[in-house]
């Protein structure tokens, strides 16, 4: 185990005759990076209403087969996201982030094109399976930031990837029920359009951010999931930062596998009310992660910045879970947010115990974590419904989940 500290780590990730980009050209590279993860994140959200309703046009109206499909298309996408993560990190390690990138956008939106061709339920799924692919790109984006932004301005950055995908969490579903509700396959359009379009912007604009000098090598080894999560082990710090990632995302399945079902059967919400507050928790979330994370880092460091994160997510987890009311839970919802403060600062720290040539890797090794959650997480929280459940038949009533 080394006994390197981050500082010391961290003044070893730049070799000395090349700085960061002028802060013009690094700006507009971010800028564009952000784009990039809010219309990937946006265009994703913009299929997820209209998606299941194509599943069942094309079973004729079988929506339990349509819900069994539509949960293997979703398995099979988080299992692309577990596989070529890593692949695709080592790869912009070895030729660049730009042309992972652009490849990764053009190839995205070619794929929502097919998607709203799509003939038949297997178009639909290999499109599917593309999908995840593509989408895969997100820890290129995340090392390309790391390679053009200072490691005391990182936490920020991330934070700004952070809000990103809150704002896409937000508008993405309210336009693909717009759209959808003319036509089914419009929405799938208007992504391929987006993606198409930010591909073409940044074949002109984006600059690449790992020069050759800093490149590494390209092995299979390192690029298959497990290979990748290899990185983590030789520095102790890193390991127990990547376990509390884990946890986080492992953590958050609760919101995404339970949270409707949960506000349904205890407060009774209605599909608008359980909408309305998923928007609010994309707006507070983007909130934290724009506006929030640079003045806790500047005050508390990346560190403490990371604790106070963990404590506010721990708060909103135990007010969600005793709000015998409605409006009580909808408090809890700023409060889980500012959870917000800890995967930036997290991934901030991780970049400082890796060198240029293995952010690509590192950010793999990091969605690859995401992706085992993905898949791992509904299964647990299904497993447990399924014991809660069991344990009310026989006409007991509801009780509290």
């Amino acid at each position: 185990m080394s006994s390197e500290t981050p500082a010391a780590r961290s003044n070893t990730a730049l070799l000395p005759d090349e700085p960061h980009p002028a802060s013009g050209p690094r700006r507009a590279a971010v800028l564009f990076i952000l784009v990039t993860v809010t219309l990937d994140m946006l265009a994703m959200g913009m299929i997820a209403p209209v998606l299941p309703r194509l599943v069942t046009q094309f079973l004729h109206g079988n929506q339990t087969r349509a819900a069994e499909m539509y949960g293997i298309f979703a398995t099979v996408w988080a299992l692309m996201q577990f596989i070529f993560s890593p692949l695709l990190g080592s790869l912009s390690d070895r030729f660049g982030r730009r042309p992972i990138v652009l490849l990764s956008n053009f190839g995205l939106g070619l794929d929502y094109l097919v998607m709203a061709l799509a003939p038949t339920l297997s178009w639909l799924f290999i499109g599917r399976v593309i999908s995840g692919i593509t989408s895969a790109s997100v820890p290129t984006a995340m090392a390309y930031i790391a390679d053009v932004t200072p490691p005391a301005k990182r936490s920020q950055a991330f934070g700004l990837i952070s809000a990103a995908f809150g704002v896409g969490f937000v508008l993405g579903p309210a336009l693909g029920g717009i759209l959808g509700n003319i036509s089914t396959r419009l929405p799938f359009y208007v992504a391929g359009s987006m993606s198409l379009l930010n591909a073409l912007y940044g074949l002109f604009i984006l600059p690449e951010s790992l020069s050759r000098e800093r490149r590494g090598r390209f092995s299979w080894a390192s690029a298959n999931p497990m290979g990748s999560l290899v990185l983590l082990r030789p520095h102790i710090e890193l390991f127990g930062l990547a376990s509390v990632i884990f946890l986080g995302y492992l953590a958050h399945q609760v919101l995404t596998s339970t949270y409707v079902l949960y506000a349904d059967y205890r407060y009774h919400w209605s599909d608008r009310t359980v909408g309305l507050s998923l928007a609010v928790v994309g707006i507070c979330s983007a909130i934290a992660g724009a506006v929030l994370v640079k003045p806790a880092v500047k005050l508390l460091g990346d560190r403490n910045a990371l604790l106070l994160g963990l404590v506010f997510a721990t708060a909103g987890f135990a007010m969600f879970g005793l709000s015998q009311t409605g409006l009580l839970f909808w408090f809890g919802i700023p409060v889980m947010c500012l959870w917000g403060l800890s995967g930036p600062t997290a991934q901030s720290l991780m970049t400082l115990y890796v060198l240029p040539d293995q952010q690509g890797r590192l950010q793999g090794a990091v969605s690859s974590i995401r992706g085992l959650a993905g898949l791992i997480g509904p299964a647990i929280f299904d497993v447990r419904i399924a014991i809660h459940n069991y344990g009310n038949a026989g006409g007991r009533g509801r009780r509290e989940v």
